[in-house]
């Protein structure tokens, strides 16, 4: 017996406003069965294919340390540097530049509430490590 990922859960002071923030970030979307709204205390995004979700649940305390958990974006149709300009613009603040002379290596944002997650070099920069794990739906090992 195993057990898979229903969704990743996120500990937020806005659930609304970090779903949203979230969404812009990731190209996900609100159920439109169940809109996210300003004052649900758990609001859940999903990637365009529904597989992927991300649930923000509203908590009383701010953030006070290092994220345990954090997400690691890869950019999808951009570079790395494009990708970090834009999330800055959209409100991420630099934690951490571990951006290497070689190209390699990642840059460390925050979210708006501070949770860091970082950013790879985008899928035109170099070629996924992980692309003979993809199974297409077989289990794997394949």
């Amino acid at each position: 017996m195993t057990s898979g990922i229903s969704h990743t859960s996120v500990d937020s002071r806005d659930a609304c406003a970090q779903s949203r923030w979230w969404a812009d970030v990731l190209g996900f979307a609100d159920d439109p069965a169940d809109p996210n709204e300003p004052g649900h205390e758990e609001c859940m995004i999903f990637s365009p294919d529904g597989r992927t979700r991300l649930l923000f649940i509203e908590v009383p305390e701010g953030k006070a340390v290092k994220n345990r958990l954090h997400l690691d974006l890869r950019p999808t149709d951009g570079t790395r540097e494009q990708e970090v300009e834009r999330l800055t613009a959209l409100g991420a603040t630099l934690v951490g530049d571990h951006r290497r002379p070689d190209g390699g290596g990642w840059v460390t944002l925050a979210d708006p509430e501070g949770n860091e997650f970082c950013v790879l070099r985008g899928v035109t920069e170099v070629a996924d490590p992980y692309a003979h794990l993809v199974t297409d739906g077989k289990p794997f090992p394949a």
